[in-house]
């Protein structure tokens, strides 16, 4: 049986002005020291699919415009709000203040099983670390707790891009 790409009138897809006006989830993604601007890229298009209010860039982060970024967000930079931070701490703050529960997605002393993680629905930020270091230390001791993807594998790691689609979707999955 032959299945028909759709157009994108059939796919009822927004345009951007339309998105950035969108309702969103009340959900914050920030990058701590994310290093690969692939990776920013693919948060940036990974923040567009489930529809977060922003994407935090902090430290040393990249940011666009950058060829790479664009490369890999395939126009999520301009449907998804962000801001650089020149500090993962300094997003926290302000998320804080701001009225937000913030949560490491990291493996740490008592934390929280993604499995047994009930989002309340409420004004959430989401730290997600280095692709070597994980979330800063200091970040850590600030954060409200920390939500640990179960791994079966032997690498108990996985790559940032793939850890933020895993942890946004289960938050807003229907």
């Amino acid at each position: 049986m032959e299945h028909p790409k759709k157009t994108m009138d059939e796919l009822a897809r927004k345009s951007p002005d339309q998105l950035k006006e969108a309702e969103k989830h009340p959900i914050i993604v920030i990058l701590d020291d994310v290093r690969s601007m692939h990776n920013v890229g693919s948060a940036f298009r990974t923040c567009d699919a489930f529809a977060v209010e922003a994407l935090h860039l902090c430290g040393y982060t990249p940011a666009p415009p950058h060829r790479d970024i664009h490369k890999t967000a395939l126009g999520a930079t301009e449907t998804v709000t962000w801001k650089n931070f020149t500090t993962t701490l300094d997003a926290v703050q302000d998320a804080k203040a701001n009225g937000y529960k913030v949560y490491a997605a990291e493996q740490a002393h008592n934390s929280i099983s993604l499995h047994d993680f009930h989002w309340p629905k409420e004004k959430t930020a989401l730290v997600f670390g280095n692709e070597v270091e994980g979330v800063n230390d200091e970040v850590l001791s600030m954060v409200d707790g920390c939500i640990e993807i179960p791994q079966w594998g032997a690498k108990h790691s996985l790559n940032i891009s793939v850890a933020l689609g895993v942890v946004l979707w289960e938050l807003v999955k229907p």
